[in-house]
């Protein structure tokens, strides 16, 4: 693991996750990388597109496919701020995503809270890369949203 890019791709990801935060959205972003270079960008996109499946890492992955043309990422790294459900990360086992790094984990939503098996066997986790900055933006939108709804 190479520190250096890995930040960088999470600060990335962290740059989509703000965007969704400013539109309203669950502020979660993802990038896929490929050669370090990033070939695929997403952010939550579920209220804008009225999609439940409009997650970031079903639109950073549906970026990446379009780029290099085909289905398979497996020489791919996803950087999500946000521990991947179940559906996402099912959609990185048929991708066949080599490595998944995500910063915050989701103890409610997370995939592993059934099983790390869900992803493809060959994929690489790594899990808390700058997981303070990533929970810090999603602790900062429910606390906005709460005080909204006045709760």
């Amino acid at each position: 693991m190479d520190l250096y890019n890995d930040e960088y791709f999470m600060k990335a990801a962290l740059t989509e996750a703000a965007q969704a935060f400013d539109a309203g959205e669950i502020p979660v972003g993802a990038v896929v990388v490929w050669n370090k270079k990033i070939i695929g960008r997403g952010h939550n996109l579920t209220e804008t597109l009225n999609d439940p499946t409009a997650h970031a890492e079903m639109q950073a992955i549906t970026a990446a496919t379009n780029t290099v043309g085909g289905k398979y990422l497996k020489d791919c790294v996803m950087y999500v701020t946000l521990e991947p459900c179940i559906m996402c990360a099912g959609a990185c086992f048929w991708a066949q995503i080599n490595t998944l790094v995500y910063g915050a984990d989701d103890p409610k939503r997370g995939f592993s809270t059934l099983s790390s098996n869900i992803l493809h066997p060959k994929t690489s986790i790594v899990s808390g890369l700058l997981g303070d900055e990533c929970s810090h933006l999603l602790k900062l939108f429910f606390a906005q949203l709460r005080e909204q709804s006045g709760r």
